[in-house]
């Protein structure tokens, strides 16, 4: 039996999320992937100043998931999602007079990041809410599959309007968004898992054998290990998805960049539900050794610049993707007593660390390798940290915390 034939027997809000992990990137990377050029040609603004606007969003977007994960534990995870999708739909609409106001933009941008946030952690609790251990691999690898699958094809579907008519691009974009968000109020509240059938509590009193749930402070519980580790993965794959196309397109063409694009996410959407289960059963020690060791095998041949070195180093860094980025989640869930929204707000706060230090360090380590007249040792540097850091950072981490040896 294949592992897809684990997705046959799902309920029908199961099914509806992870169309909706399709349809939401779909929308959201329609519009997204242009912000620097409607910032800056449409709307006028400078480039240090849009740079400063698209790094602050992309990290409220993946720090805040520490807040909607609070958000989640307060409301719920279905008012949770209900919520930040009325957020994100106000942002897509305010995008249309924002075509003629840069404050107005700006707010829209927020707004949307703001949305993200408090929808990414929730989403993926009420995914796996009261599911089998041995399931949450494939349903968590398929909804990202989905999302892959959603962002590769917003921007080649957008592209032809974005400028020529972003008034009605932005406005399908806001009508997309309002249709899910009816959706997800369709969908049931997810039930308690904390003393279902819970008596009444005694008048004047508390009943000791139910005590009030204390509440938890955001960071309690949190599983360091994976949290760390995600923050470096996402590092060092960043630098990958920022810089690939300042070094690629003037050695081949943008015909051949897309094309590895597109290789790269037909990987990526069929290869990561087929190995979920196998990437689950692996050891973690094990897992990491594989996906760094692909990371750094990838960087490596980047480095090389030739075409096919290019569409090789890619496929090399998309299976390191797939086993560091799943592996990553399903030991966070397995190592912390919190619940699932906050630990997945946790690996989005982990995501948008990395994210941003690899944005602080990428930019001046390619400018000095491209002045050089060597811009491939920014990826053999890339390369040698893929394969340095992940033994330095276990090392600290058992300084820090002494406990079960961990070793890569």
């Amino acid at each position: 039996m294949t592992p897809l034939k684990g997705l046959t027997g799902l309920s029908g809000p199961q099914y509806f999320l992870l169309a909706g992990s399709f349809l939401i990137p779909l929308g959201s990377f329609a519009v997204l992937p242009f912000m620097s050029v409607l910032l800056h040609e449409r709307l006028g603004m400078g480039l240090g100043a849009v740079g400063v606007v698209l790094a602050v969003a992309s990290f409220v977007q993946f720090a805040g998931g520490v807040v909607g994960a609070v958000v989640a534990e307060r409301i719920g995870l279905q008012r949770t999602m209900l919520l930040a999708l009325l957020i994100r739909t106000a942002g897509f609409a305010g995008f249309v007079p924002g075509l003629g106001h840069p404050a107005a933009a700006v707010t829209a941008l927020f707004l949307v990041s703001c949305g993200a946030a408090l929808y990414l952690p929730a989403n993926k609790a009420y995914l796996v809410h009261r599911v089998a251990d041995e399931r949450r691999p494939l349903l968590l690898s398929a909804s990202g599959s989905a999302l892959n699958a959603g962002i590769a094809l917003g921007p080649l579907a957008a592209a032809p309007f974005v400028l020529s008519a972003s008034a009605r691009l932005f406005t399908a974009v806001a009508v997309l968004f309002a249709a899910i968000t009816v959706g997800h109020a369709l969908l049931p509240v997810e039930a308690s898992d904390h003393h279902p059938e819970q008596p009444e509590r005694p008048k004047g009193g508390v009943d000791p054998q139910h005590p009030p749930r204390r509440r938890q402070k955001p960071f309690a519980g949190l599983a360091v290990l994976p949290f760390a580790v995600t923050v470096l993965s996402v590092y060092v794959f960043m630098f990958f998805q920022h810089y690939l196309a300042l070094y690629a397109v003037p050695r081949t063409s943008t015909e051949f960049y897309g094309l590895v694009l597109a290789l790269y996410a037909v990987l990526l959407v069929v290869a990561q539900p087929l190995l979920s289960d196998r990437t689950a059963r692996m050891p973690y020690p094990r897992a990491l050794r594989l996906g760094f060791a692909a990371l750094a095998a990838g960087m490596a041949t980047l480095a090389l610049g030739h075409p096919a070195a290019l569409l090789a180093g890619a496929l090399l860094v998309c299976l390191g993707e797939i086993v560091l980025f799943l592996k990553n989640d399903l030991e966070a869930l397995a190592r912390s007593p919190r619940s699932p929204a906050v630990v997945f707000g946790h690996q989005r706060l982990a995501a948008g660390i990395g994210a941003f230090a690899s944005g602080i360090a990428g930019g001046g380590g390619y400018g000095l390798a491209e002045r050089s007249g060597y811009p491939g040792l920014f990826w053999a540097a890339v390369a040698v940290q893929c394969a340095l850091l992940p033994p330095l950072l276990i090392r600290a981490l058992r300084r820090l915390r002494p406990g079960p040896k961990t070793d890569l």
